[in-house]
């Protein structure tokens, strides 16, 4: 993860939340005051976000003692203490929710990908995230995904090159499309397009191409596409994929499968932040 980034990110969210100050924790906290907290986590899940928590508390209380208790990416049970900061009561306080909001939603997304990874055992097929992400959140959700286990698609626009259905339309033809394309990028950069039928799959192989995507295509066309295909670029399924249906059409043989929803629409781990001691005046 960008180190100036996350304390540039870090600092925008602070001063979202803070505003002026905080005003509960100032009036009823002591300046100086200094306690020892843990965070607890209350459900069974993947912890994922510790280096950003840590960053939102030293942002408050440079001086504070930050120590992780398990590694990040540890799967643990609930009740589980993955945390303990000493440090100024104002500042843990201050920075708590943002703290928790951050890491409870990229522990979400590491646990289900960790979940969706378990069921590709014993398959070559990697589970990828997609561009379906919280804005201005893109660089941790995408990290979280790594930390479950899954591989990141292109992190933005400027990554790659997705050739969809409205760019064919715009370009009047598909080897139209692929030919500005590949007249204005370099060398290094791949180019992927979708295809939702063995037709179009066909017309994509008749030109230099990295990828297909193969999009929304029930099993047995999928079977069929990665046969046609056969090895020959690299294959990703997308489109309504489930946990219950994700090993199915990873049997089929594509390289990858993508899901939205990885970043968009996953739950929360639920975490918590409990004083474990109160130290009093420095």
């Amino acid at each position: 993860m960008n180190p100036i980034y996350l304390k540039q990110f870090i600092r925008e969210v602070l001063n979202e939340d803070i505003g002026a100050g905080d005003l509960t924790t100032e009036a009823l906290v002591p300046e100086g005051h200094r306690s020892t907290c843990v965070l607890l986590v209350k459900q069974q899940g993947v912890v994922a976000g510790l280096p950003v928590a840590e960053q939102v508390f030293k942002e408050l209380d440079p001086a504070c003692e930050w120590t992780p208790l398990v590694e990040e990416g540890t799967e643990v049970d609930k009740g589980t203490v993955i945390a303990r900061i000493t440090g100024s009561t104002r500042a843990i306080l201050t920075g708590e929710r943002v703290a928790l909001n951050l890491m409870q939603r990229m522990s979400g997304i590491a646990t289900v990908t960790r979940e969706l990874v378990k069921k590709l055992e014993g398959l070559s097929c990697r589970v990828l995230d997609t561009r379906k992400t919280t804005p201005g959140m893109r660089q941790l959700e995408k990290y979280a995904v790594r930390v479950g286990g899954g591989v990141n698609h292109r992190f933005g626009l400027s990554h790659g090159v997705m050739i969809k259905d409205n760019h064919i339309a715009m370009a009047g033809s598909l080897e139209e499309a692929i030919k500005r394309v590949r007249e204005r990028v370099g060398h290094m950069v791949q180019i992927e397009v979708e295809a939702d039928t063995l037709e179009q799959v066909k017309q994509i192989l008749a030109f230099d191409v990295d990828a297909i995507l193969l999009d929304n295509m029930d099993l047995d066309t999928m079977r069929q596409a990665v046969k046609l295909i056969d090895g020959r670029v690299w294959t990703e399924a997308s489109g309504g994929i489930t946990p219950e249906t994700i090993r199915p059409i990873a049997e089929t043989g594509v390289d990858a499968v993508s899901l939205g929803w990885l970043t968009h629409s996953v739950s929360s781990l639920d975490i918590s932040l409990d004083f474990e001691d109160e130290t009093g005046d420095e």
